[in-house]
């Protein structure tokens, strides 16, 4: 049985998005992950078999939903947007990890270039102004968005709280914790200010 809001993930991979997808299948919502075939699509700009999908899911996370928030968001109104969210450097290394220098379109009609070894501050930039983006998105609508660092969130409360959702009697499912390997750091640039206040603002 299809609910009746959407719940659309809108964070960025490796942001603990498989995490989200296993919470709300335990929630009883019908999840549609990740779809790289969809980069030919979403080149073209044929956004009708893009959605030909959402029809028949619940929820969404991963690629290429988030970047898809707002065209969503205005043919599913009500829908309840999540944006997870991580530590900067430790999101890039794990970005680079486990993608290095295998090319997908999919990654690069959201970057530019299909691989984010040696592009990466090319690909945190993306991830920083997409986070800003969201957050200046839903200013006035924070009832319409959660953000979740799942490093720092209590799990079920937040998440079954944001949905009007009973809490499961389990304990909060986190995939892929740390999955990934240790290498040495890769020098990033700071956060930037923008960012920084646009989250304070939000959270105010």
């Amino acid at each position: 049985m299809i609910k009746k809001n959407k719940v659309i993930g809108i964070g960025f991979h490796k942001t603990g998005t498989s995490t989200l997808d296993v919470a709300l299948t335990e929630l009883g919502y019908t999840v549609l992950g990740a779809r790289i075939n969809l980069a030919s699509s979403l080149i073209n700009k044929d956004f009708e078999t893009v959605f030909s999908l959402t029809e028949k899911f619940d929820a969404f996370q991963d690629n290429p939903w988030p970047l898809l928030f707002k065209e969503l968001d205005k043919r599913y109104p009500n829908s309840k947007f999540i944006l997870t969210i991580r530590n900067e450097e430790k999101w890039i290394k794990s970005v680079v990890n486990h993608f290095g220098k295998n090319h997908t379109e999919m990654r690069k009609w959201i970057y530019g270039i299909g691989h984010p070894q040696g592009n990466e501050n090319l690909y945190l930039e993306k991830y920083k102004d997409h986070n800003r983006e969201v957050l200046e998105y839903f200013s006035n609508r924070k009832n319409d968005l959660l953000i979740l660092d799942w490093g720092k969130s209590n799990g079920w409360g937040e998440l079954c709280e944001f949905l009007n959702e009973p809490i499961p009697n389990k304990s909060f499912p986190h995939a892929n914790k740390g999955n990934y390997s240790k290498k040495k750091p890769i020098k990033m640039k700071q956060a930037t200010t923008l960012a920084k206040k646009a989250l304070k603002r939000f959270l105010a």
